[in-house]
């Protein structure tokens, strides 16, 4: 229905440009008034594009919730799925109404270099927005160059921000208090994410240096991922996932199951650090956890896509082909990675890897060629097996594998902006006017990954220090516990939920 419409306006527009070249009728008021008619509605007709296209994005980015959902349930034992997937449910609702009254004016508000201190509550006053560049009026002038209406930038701002906090669900699932991760969540959107926002995408003091992250592989999936990894540390692993062995029989292992079941460094005999078996705790339904996997990969054409926030054909394929690519990659790389190392092909590899190539390629997806994509993937694949690993090597105990995933990868795929750039003249014809420099790897010099680098460590500091300052606070709120009992994390968590209070009052009468 918009085909022919566009269609039929370019038509017409092409008329006046006939017209225009007679002097006659550049001289004709009447001509001119009707140019200036036209080329109103040419505007508006851009604004309409604008608007479906991020509508469209943002509601694939908003669906993305189900593919969280469905991940991690499959990834998590039965007894715990209903918490998981309230979890997932109630973030969102969560992340809407902090981002709502504080969050999008921290972020994208006119104010300070560190944060925006205008535009709570959606407020703007003299709005009119969707006028864009110098003509815009209203306090959100980080947003000043998106033909949109503010709603419309609100709500696809809104789904990155849910986004990040449903990364945090995942690596703390099956021993976190269903309170405790109620109340981190509006704290973690409202004040961290819409912090590390406003320095890269709100005009901040790192966008003013030469940081750049295009849709988020640091500013949505990093800060996701130090958040939920400050989590993991306190609340420590999930009963049964690790279990001392002696020294004797740690020395019988195979050097293969030594390097990836166990972990030992001989201090087992000095009785400082004994060697741990590392115990698989199976994933409950992986026929959920790839459909989950499905929805995230298309959920992410909208993520990065959308992210130019206009309605370009050549600018929206250029960066569809680019993730596309970098998850297929990602996919590969993780299943002869794992293939290598285990002997054996992983479908959680797979699936992990495919996600790891779509976060790797988030920063960058919109100033590198389709090539390096396809590196970029490729890599991703390959850090989030070893990630994995080294993870379990030092007891860290992520169910999901969601900072393999988000945090490892969301780094790798900053510095990728530093080292594949292609530079800000290649991709004018996509609508991508402005960009990084030219990367490393592509002939230019060390400033853009230097500052890529910067970035990350500064985001990295901001994000654990008020993750462990706000952990800390809900823990005393918490009766100085943010893990369930261990009598509930036995039983399953599920079991608090009034879903499952027959089956609950069932296993009490039995005992």
């Amino acid at each position: 229905m918009l085909l022919p419409l566009a269609l039929g306006i370019i038509i017409v527009l092409g008329i006046p440009g006939i017209l225009l070249e007679g002097s006659a009728a550049q001289s004709n008021p009447e001509i001119l008034q009707r140019l200036q008619i036209l080329e109103l509605k040419q505007q508006q007709f851009q604004v309409t594009l604008n608007t479906v296209w991020v509508f469209f994005t943002g509601t694939l980015v908003f669906f993305m919730n189900a593919g969280f959902a469905m991940l991690e349930s499959g990834f998590c034992r039965r007894k715990n799925s209903i918490t998981v997937l309230a979890k997932n449910l109630i973030v969102f609702c969560l992340a809407t109404f902090s981002f709502w009254i504080l969050g999008f004016g921290l972020m994208f508000g006119d104010g300070t270099p560190w944060f925006g201190t205008s535009g709570f509550f959606l407020v703007s006053p003299s709005e009119n927005s969707p006028t864009t560049g110098a003509n815009y009026r209203g306090v959100f002038t980080a947003l000043n160059w998106a033909a949109l209406p503010l709603t419309a930038k609100f709500f696809f701002q809104l789904t990155f921000a849910g986004t990040a906090a449903t990364i945090i669900s995942g690596a703390i699932a099956e021993r976190v208090k269903f309170t405790a991760f109620l109340l981190f969540s509006p704290l973690f959107v409202g004040i961290a994410y819409a912090i590390v926002g406003h320095w890269v995408w709100g005009g901040g003091w790192l966008a003013e240096l030469g940081f750049w992250d295009f849709a988020g592989s640091t500013v949505v999936h990093s800060v996701g991922g130090w958040a939920g990894l400050m989590g993991t540390l306190i609340l420590g692993p999930r009963i049964g996932k690790y279990s001392s062995i002696s020294e004797s029989d740690y020395q019988q292992l195979s050097f293969k199951t030594r390097s990836f079941r166990s972990w030992g460094s001989g201090g087992s005999r000095s009785g400082i650090t004994p060697a741990k078996r590392i115990h698989a705790l199976p994933a409950e339904n992986l026929s959920l956890a790839t459909l989950g996997c499905l929805i995230l990969w298309v959920g992410w054409f909208g993520f990065n896509a959308g992210s130019t926030l206009e309605a370009n054909t050549a600018a929206i394929v250029h960066i569809l082909l680019n993730t596309l690519m970098a998850g297929s990659l990602g996919g590969i790389g993780a299943t002869i990675g794992g293939w290598i190392y285990l002997s054996k092909p992983s479908l959680s590899f797979i699936i992990n890897g495919i996600l790891a190539g779509c976060v790797s390629i988030t920063a960058a997806c919109a100033y590198v060629d389709v090539g390096s994509a396809a590196i970029i993937g490729l890599c991703g694949g390959l850090i989030v097996i070893f990630s994995t690993i080294l993870l379990d090597k030092a007891l860290i105990d992520d169910p999901v594998g969601a900072i393999p995933v988000h945090l490892c990868c969301g780094i790798w795929g900053t510095l990728c902006v530093g080292l594949f750039s292609d530079g800000p003249t290649l991709y004018p014809r996509y609508g991508i006017l402005e960009g990084p420099a030219l990367g490393l790897l592509k002939g230019g010099g060390l400033e853009v990954l230097g500052f890529q680098f910067l970035g990350i460590i500064a985001i990295a500091a901001f994000t654990i220090v008020f993750s462990l300052l706000t952990w800390g606070l809900i823990r005393l709120m918490l009766n100085h516990s943010l893990r369930v009992s261990r009598t509930q994390e036995l039983l399953g968590l599920d079991d608090a939920f009034d879903d499952k209070a027959d089956e609950f009052h069932n296993k009490a009468s039995a005992g």
